[in-house]
């Protein structure tokens, strides 16, 4: 069948087993009908061929068995594959959800902010309401306040209009869209951080809830709400696993018990601590984050008192830096604020896939089964062979990891989040945590843990039969797909958000290194000759500098300062004559000039007449 037709009749198989529900009063969503067509497909005991395309019997068939499946209020596995699917559409991890959350944003601001980039306003009315758009802009982007609130509008106002004054709203018309979305979050920034200072010094921060106090109080509720289901649900998973333990020892108690689905009761709970604890790890992360954050705040503030202090007017290049910064850190503020509303709820669900527990188990019953049984918890069970350990001549062809042979050994990716897959595989479901300190099997790059070296030989000896009996399992319970991490063996089944995720957190061991010991290469003192110099231009250059040294002259001068103190001595070079060579001095010879003045000295007469005679010779004479 080709593959746009069998989607086309998974399609059409999904809608039927949805309406057949919806008649009877349940609603399912597709993805469980999904989730829940591929686990009735696997389980060999309704007898469907894989290899085989579905005819219209085996249509009929699928969906009777997954309407009924999906009715069966009483069923733990139906909750736990709920659970399984609720968690995987609605939990991702800290920095996709703060991608998303961020996206989701600037998509809400998408057409406010194309109202301002788009504008052409030329008459003062328009600049004037372009101006209040920008406003409101900078108040929705910033979370601080509502744009309906007078108060919060006026503050804001102010604090725009001191770094951007309504006169500049020219240049900015004038920008390109790109610059103009550039501008406005660079002034949302700088008018958040002028509030939130504002704030601080008891200014302003109209409409700013207290984020800091918030999260400091909320996140210390949220997280004791989680430790307390979390250490309910482990105590029942502890009980649980006390009865099966006396069930795997009593065949007939087995039997009297199988209507009860025990075993899928506690593959519900252990799922649902799971959960918790992936809840729980990211609530501490936040808590963290916010302390860290904390401080910063504290910082910024401090250093932005201490530059602005009481001076009229302060370098914007100074103060907007730390403006932006600290509107930053409000941004993460709020995001850890959502971050935790968002896990929170999350947790508060999850407990909605419960209710089976309560109908199958009461308190009476549980007493009854409890019985001569003593409970454990995963911590006593774990110390309880904490001495055992594997001894690695009874294995010449296994792979045996040690804590102190192995560098990343508490990060290392176990197989079956950590349960011991002999004992799961042969009491045919019984869920005991493995105990890493007695040693970690690798078999073909994969790691396993078992709760005690008799599980750790029996599953070494044979690992195949007991991985097929743990996938023989899984089929008949789907849940357990996601509950022991078995995805690589069922890729059909990978929830979305961890396909991604298979081999993302695979760590190899680091169980070998280089390693060298340095010993003295010479026992007895050096004798090496340090001023030995092999290069002859070195001896040249070491002996053309002696020869110019002792040429030299080495004088000192005393003064009343240096007087009684040691000499100091310079050595100086004297400077030497220099001279520059030009052409000769060249001449022409030409006649010298000779006038003669007849009569200066008077004569006969009382008047004295001068006569004056040239007797220059004339050139060409010369």
């Amino acid at each position: 069948m080709p593959p746009t037709q069998a989607e086309s009749v998974i399609k059409n198989i999904i809608r039927e087993i949805g309406q057949e529900c919806a008649t009877h009063g349940e609603i399912a969503s597709e993805t469980v009908v999904a989730f829940m067509v591929k686990a009735v497909v696997l389980d060999p005991s309704n007898g469907f061929n894989m290899d085989r395309t579905l005819i219209k019997s085996d249509v009929q068939k699928l969906v009777k068995l997954c309407v009924a499946r999906l009715l069966d209020r009483k069923n733990p596995s139906l909750d736990t594959i709920k659970m399984q699917v609720y968690f995987d559409m609605n939990y991702t991890s800290r920095e996709d959800f703060l991608e998303e959350h961020h996206r989701v944003l600037e998509s809400r601001l998408g057409a406010i902010s194309r109202e301002i980039t788009d504008n052409r306003a030329c008459a003062r009315e328009e600049l004037e309401s372009l101006y209040r758009k920008i406003v409101s802009y900078v108040l929705l982007r910033s979370g601080l306040g509502s744009p309906t609130d007078i108060k919060t509008v006026r503050e804001a106002t102010a604090a725009l209009q001191s770094v951007f004054p309504q006169a500049e709203l020219g240049t900015f018309l004038t920008l390109s869209k790109k610059d103009k979305e550039r501008q406005l979050k660079e002034l949302t920034m700088i008018v958040t951080g002028i509030r939130l200072f504002n704030r601080d010094c008891g200014k302003g921060g109209e409409g700013i809830d207290d984020l800091p106090a918030i999260l400091h109080e909320a996140i210390p509720t949220t997280t004791q709400h989680i430790d307390s289901q979390l250490q309910i649900a482990q105590d029942q998973a502890f009980r649980y696993t006390a009865i099966l333990e006396k069930v795997s020892k009593n065949p007939l108690m087995a039997k009297e018990l199988e209507p009860y689905m025990l075993k899928e009761a506690l593959y519900n709970i252990r799922q649902y601590e799971i959960f918790l604890q992936t809840v729980l790890s990211d609530i501490i992360t936040c808590a963290q984050e916010v302390e860290m954050m904390i401080k910063q705040l504290a910082a910024q503030m401090e250093q932005l008192k201490m530059i602005v202090k009481s001076k009229t007017a302060v370098p914007t290049s100074q103060v907007f830096p730390i403006f932006i910064a600290l509107a930053s850190l409000w941004v993460s503020f709020q995001d850890e604020t959502v971050l935790i509303s968002v896990l929170s709820n999350l947790t508060t669900n999850l407990e909605l896939f419960l209710g089976t527990h309560e109908l199958l188990f009461p308190e009476k019953v549980i007493h009854g089964l409890l019985d001569d049984v003593t409970v454990k918890s995963d911590l006593a069970r774990i110390k309880e062979h904490m001495e055992e350990r594997i001894h690695l001549p009874d294995f010449r062809k296994m792979d045996w990891l040690f804590p102190e042979t192995t560098a990343n050994y508490d990060k290392l990716l176990i197989q079956y989040r950590g349960f011991c897959g002999y004992t799961f595989a042969a009491t045919d479901g019984l869920l005991l945590p493995g105990n890493p300190s007695i040693g970690i099997l690798k078999y073909k790059e994969k790691y396993y843990t078992f709760n005690s070296r008799d599980a750790a030989y029996s599953f070494a000896e044979n690992p195949e039969r007991y991985i097929n009996l743990i996938k023989e399992k899984a089929k008949k319970n789907a849940e357990l797909i996601q509950l022991l991490e078995l995805h690589q063996q069922f890729e059909t089944l990978i929830p979305y958000s961890q396909m991604r995720d298979v081999d993302k957190h695979y760590i190899k061991p680091i169980t070998k290194c280089e390693n060298g010991t340095q010993t003295d290469t010479h026992i007895l003192p050096p004798t090496t000759v340090r001023s030995y110099e092999w290069n002859e231009w070195e001896l040249r250059r070491q002996a053309i500098k002696l020869a110019n040294l002792r040429q030299k002259m080495t004088r000192s001068i005393q003064t009343d300062l240096s007087h009684m103190r040691r000499e100091n001595s310079s050595q100086v070079y004297p400077l030497k004559d220099v001279s520059t060579q030009s052409k000769r001095d060249g001449n022409s010879g030409v006649p010298r000039p000779q006038i003669f003045i007849a009569g200066l000295r008077g004569g006969q007469t009382k008047t004295t007449y001068g006569v004056k005679v040239n007797l220059t010779r004339a050139v060409d004479e010369t």
